[in-house]
């Protein structure tokens, strides 16, 4: 098996992406974008950087200038790993007892309305906003549409990342077994992630017994028992920073037939969630596709949350597939389609896969089976 090693993708694509930014920026009659390290960075320009309190800040602005980057001194070194030289960027370094506020106003030579990304903190905010003449709005309008629709090289490394994490859940045999705690068999599936050609694990959901019934539970130091029915939620990020994210439901020993019937009822919802899957259709008729099938069933109220979320550089990013959404879906968002049905203090169960919008319909990037799979007790 040969790992894809790259932090980041040629220079070309970046430079399409800044171009489409520009576009986007005029579209939305904005000034200027200012982007500070995070996945927005590193969608823009391969910048892996991380927020300090030293100013990073990427100046992109609205009549075609050559965009800038902000960036301490003693930072230079690692900007010069991203595509900031192939693209030719300004690089606008400098020292303590300068101001970077003024620096990035320098940078941006026409107008005031300035649009922010969303995860800028509080502590660069501030100090930009008052050198502005006026309040900054939300970069996000431009952002999600920017990152919502993924490009070939983008869908390749969610597949890669969708077959990396199928690896280690075809291995959960070795690692469930009755008398094991949670975080034990959290420990091995952690390390079965890093082996598996991701840089680490962002989260590692081992939700035996009564903790399946807790969405978001992680490990504990109960010990799992013969009949347990166990959720795995695994994901992390593959080069060039795309993450997995898969949730298969587990059971050990031969399980209660009612037990098996439930996870049945949830089998065919989510199949029912990615079969809806096709350009034109409101992320909310996905939502709405999962929850028939549950309700028909009797366990509409066991599903406690929303069928799915994007995924790209972030585990969480639009489009986000919930009742109310009527974004229309279109080929190359990548998205979650994650049932899942709860049952406080007994059991639960989830069912995820990572769907890519196609021109008729989708696909997973995901191929491990999704019944309720039963290990030895």
């Amino acid at each position: 098996m040969s790992a894809h090693t790259e932090s980041r993708f040629a220079a070309g694509i970046y430079e399409q992406r800044l171009e489409r930014a520009v576009q986007l920026i005029r579209e939305a009659h904005l000034d200027a974008l200012l982007i500070t390290p995070g996945p927005d960075l590193r969608y823009l320009i391969g910048s892996s950087a991380q927020s300090f309190e030293r100013l990073t800040c990427l100046v992109i602005t609205s009549d075609k200038a050559t965009p800038s980057v902000v960036v301490p001194k003693l930072e230079v070194a690692g900007l010069r790993e991203s595509a900031v030289d192939e693209l030719g960027l300004r690089v606008l370094d400098w020292v303590d007892g300068v101001n970077p506020y003024d620096l990035v106003q320098s940078a941006l030579h026409i107008g005031s309305r300035v649009a922010v990304a969303d995860t800028m903190p509080a502590l660069h905010l501030l100090p930009l906003a008052h050198s502005f003449s006026g309040l900054p709005v939300s970069a996000t309008p431009v952002l999600r549409e920017l990152r919502m629709i993924k490009g070939d090289a983008e869908i390749e490394a969610l597949r890669r990342a969708g077959a990396a994490i199928d690896r280690v859940h075809a291995r959960m045999g070795e690692f469930l077994q009755v008398g094991r705690t949670e975080a034990e068999v959290g420990k091995d599936i952690t390390d079965a992630i890093v082996a598996e050609e991701h840089t680490g694990a962002e989260f590692v959901i081992v939700g035996s017994g009564p903790n399946g019934a807790i969405p978001h539970h992680e490990v504990s130091d109960r010990r799992i028992e013969a009949g347990d029915v166990v959720v795995i939620d695994i994901g992390g990020p593959v080069e060039p920073g795309y993450y997995s994210d898969s949730t298969r439901t587990y059971v050990l020993g031969e399980p209660d037939p009612e037990i098996a019937a439930r996870c049945a009822e949830l089998e065919r919802a989510q199949a029912a969630a990615v079969a809806a899957v096709r350009p034109g259709v409101p992320a909310a008729a996905v939502d709405a596709a999962a929850r028939e099938p549950l309700e028909a069933a009797g366990l509409g109220a066991a599903f406690v949350h929303r069928t799915g979320h994007g995924i790209g550089l972030s585990v969480h990013e639009e489009p986000y597939i919930v009742a109310g959404n009527d974004l229309e879906l279109r080929p190359g968002m990548a998205f979650s389609i994650e049932p899942g049905i709860y049952f406080p203090g007994e059991w639960g169960a989830r069912i995820e896969d990572i769907v890519v919008v196609t021109e008729d319909g989708c696909v997973s990037m995901n191929q491990q089976p999704h019944g309720l799979t039963v290990l030895p007790a």
